[in-house]
């Protein structure tokens, strides 16, 4: 699903390499974690994968089902199937969340050759989803974001993900901010989503979170690099012991 080999970027304002050669394969139908300390490089990869500005790719290659992910602008990595939920999510005052959300779904059908969806199915299946993800109606009704608590946004961003279908997901440490009932919520509408024919990126610093995703697979990222690959018992060591033990064992 998601092939990487050798990738290496630097930030465009300053001569700085953060990623030093990272080489990643997620499979579709796999759940991957990847965990390390702060600045080892987990937010950059996110970015990089999503065609975010401000960053010079300088070595080795990102495929999505066999397509050059780098080559294509953003919005055509998630006419692709590519997504990505932020730590952040952003505020969009003056735009409803209902008209963000088909709009950017009849525009990735669009792209995609599909016929767009009308008024009236949009609307079934945007309820039928938010219920599922027990987000409240009158929240489809607010702008973007605006004044959603923490747990809201990130809910918000899981109902994007049912309604947009990717192929690819990237969770940016989803559960930052978030008390252990809204990380709840939030978990169980990603396990939801996954199949057979998608697959799952999950960064956290955390062993919280990947107690209720339950991840195939365990990355440890220290330095640019993807230093130690596991099971999930890998993210339970990290928790009981540290990084420390690890990168001494990798050095």
């Amino acid at each position: 699903m998601l092939e990487i080999k050798g990738l290496k970027v630097k930030l465009e304002e300053e001569d700085k390499q953060i990623l030093k050669g990272v080489d990643l394969k997620v499979e579709a139908g796999k759940v991957h974690a990847i965990m390390g300390p702060n600045g080892s490089g987990k937010s950059t990869l996110s970015y990089v994968l999503s065609g975010k500005d401000g960053y010079e790719v300088t070595g080795g290659e990102a495929t999505l089902e066999g397509a050059n992910l780098l080559d294509m602008d953003p919005e055509e990595r998630a006419a692709a199937g590519l997504f990505l939920a932020f730590q952040y999510p952003v505020e969009i005052p003056g735009v409803g969340n209902m008209t963000f959300l088909r709009t950017a779904v009849n525009s990735q059908r669009k792209a995609r050759g599909e016929e767009e969806l009308s008024a009236a199915d949009f609307l079934k299946e945007i309820r039928a989803k938010a219920k599922d993800l027990k987000i409240d109606a009158e929240m489809l009704k607010r702008p973007v974001n605006v004044g959603f608590s923490g747990g809201e946004k990130k809910r918000n961003e899981v109902l994007q993900m049912a309604m947009l279908t990717p192929k690819m997901c990237i969770l940016d440490e989803t559960d930052s901010g978030l008390d252990v009932d809204a990380m709840k919520l939030v978990a169980e509408g990603v396990n939801a989503l996954r199949s057979e024919g998608r697959g799952f990126l999950v960064i956290t610093h955390y062993q919280r979170l990947l107690d209720h995703i339950k991840p195939d697979v365990v990355h440890i990222m220290a330095d640019g690099r993807i230093v130690k690959t596991g099971g999930p018992e890998l993210a339970l060591e990290v928790e009981n012991n540290g990084y420390a033990g690890i990168l001494e064992e990798v050095a």
